[in-house]
């Protein structure tokens, strides 16, 4: 008898809460469907994937403000040296001058860039003015040839230009930079390479969030004797009294090389300086990225899990009042 009134008792409520009450219940536009949410439990799952996003991202916020710090500190050690380098090629601007419209044969174009990235545009910028160059100083009877200091010029030019590439020379800032290191390598680059003008692209320093790509040029002693024979810019090196046994040749051959180690000198300073200029300001963007994908996310996981615990309470409510009924 008792199981028998059970079974009557259950035909009864059966339809109070068949399926097609509670989906009508979900089906407002507050909440998905059954068929929206998916297997039982993907309201956790979802929440749980929310979690695991803004523990990523608030990692990544770590690691790009420890980035900052470190760019700054090696910033502050760079920006003196800089300042000081500035000195040592001025004089030679003054004596020789700095004729980037000097149309010669052999044109060498020495791009420097960083060998790291996550430093914003700087190096596209300088692969980009060298690709200017070589495309301006390229012609029936001119060759323009590349030098490369930095891994992410050599990865950028080495598509394009494979065959013209005439030195590449990389991890240039593994050990602090000094003059003696850049006079060895200019020596190198004078050793290994034909030129009439040497351009030197790079980025000069101004403040931490500006830079200015910037084209050095350094010609060679024939370039400056012609050009001093015409009475160009270099017309005034004959008002000059030389001493010593030396010959005026022998004199601007040294004076060029001098000129480019120094000028490489300051270049290759200079970029640095930019680059952990960029790359603070980089991490300071990603940083605040980061804080503002953290405040959504934040704002998505507390909605998320509201709606699931009123969804909760709307299909208990719902159970009792059938029950009741």
């Amino acid at each position: 008898m008792a199981m028998a009134a059970l079974r009557r008792e259950g035909r009864r409520l059966a339809p109070l809460i068949s399926p097609r009450t509670i989906t009508a219940v979900r089906s407002s536009p507050l909440y998905p469907t059954l068929e929206d949410e998916g297997p039982l439990g993907v309201r956790h799952i979802s929440t749980q994937v929310v979690r695991n996003r803004m523990k990523s991202v608030k990692n990544i916020q770590k690691i790009t403000k420890a980035m900052k710090m470190v760019a700054a500190s090696k910033l502050r050690a760079i920006q003196t040296k800089t300042e000081n380098s500035r000195g040592l090629w001025q004089p030679f601007t003054a004596l020789l001058g700095d004729l980037p419209s000097a149309d010669v044969k052999k044109n060498v174009v020495v791009t420097i860039s960083s060998d790291k990235g996550l430093c914003g545009g700087i190096n596209s910028t300088s692969v980009k003015i060298s690709k200017g160059l070589h495309k301006l100083n390229s012609g029936p009877e001119k060759e323009t040839k590349y030098v490369i200091l930095g891994e992410k010029a050599k990865a950028q030019l080495v598509r394009d230009s494979k065959k013209d590439i005439e030195l590449i020379i990389t991890e240039l800032q593994k050990n602090p930079l000094n003059y003696t290191q850049v006079s060895v390598l200019a020596d190198e680059i004078l050793k290994n390479v034909e030129y009439d003008a040497l351009r030197i692209v790079f980025n000069k320093f101004q403040s931490v969030v500006s830079f200015v790509p910037t084209v050095s040029t350094v010609l060679s002693t024939e370039i400056v004797e012609r050009e001093a024979e015409s009475g160009g810019k270099l017309g005034d090196l004959d008002s000059y009294e030389v001493e010593g046994g030396e010959t005026k040749g022998e004199i601007l051959q040294n004076l060029a090389e001098f000129q480019f180690s120094c000028t490489m000198f300051n270049a290759v300073l200079e970029n640095a300086c930019s680059e952990q200029g960029a790359r603070m300001s980089a991490m300071d963007s990603s940083s605040r990225n980061a804080g503002d994908m953290l405040d959504r996310l934040t704002l998505t996981y507390n909605r998320t899990r509201q709606a699931s615990i009123t969804t909760e309470l709307i299909e208990i409510i719902s159970g009792a009042s059938a029950l009741e009924g």
